[in-house]
């Protein structure tokens, strides 16, 4: 999708602060981050939210988990948030799927 801002970055039309990159998808540190740690992973297919995700595209959501598991072991964090949002009144900002992974700090709740 030409005017994602998430597919830009993965086409390196803009850069970031990698975390991770593999085939399927692509993890870099948050621009205005909420907590000490926070990333996103995101598919490089363009996907729109959650509300997409289907029997052709669940795989990737599956790997994205994956590597959330491993990234956040890599770092060393045993406690964590993974955050997704779904639409504008739920603060999704960027219409292309992806995962907040937030750290460091005591995580509220109910959040938000």
């Amino acid at each position: 999708m030409s005017d994602c801002l998430f597919c830009k970055i993965i086409a390196g039309e803009i850069p970031s602060n990698k975390v991770y990159e593999d085939e399927l998808c692509l993890a870099f540190y948050d621009i205005d981050p909420q907590a000490p740690t926070h990333f996103l992973v995101i598919p490089k297919a363009h996907i729109g939210s959650v509300a997409e995700v289907d029997g052709d595209n669940a795989a990737v959501v599956a790997h994205i988990f994956e590597v959330i598991a491993r990234q956040t072991k890599k770092l060393g964090l045993d406690s964590y948030r993974v955050v997704s949002n779904i639409g504008v009144q739920a603060g999704q900002s960027v219409p292309h799927l992806h995962f907040h992974v937030l750290a460091g700090r005591d995580m509220t709740w109910p959040p938000g």
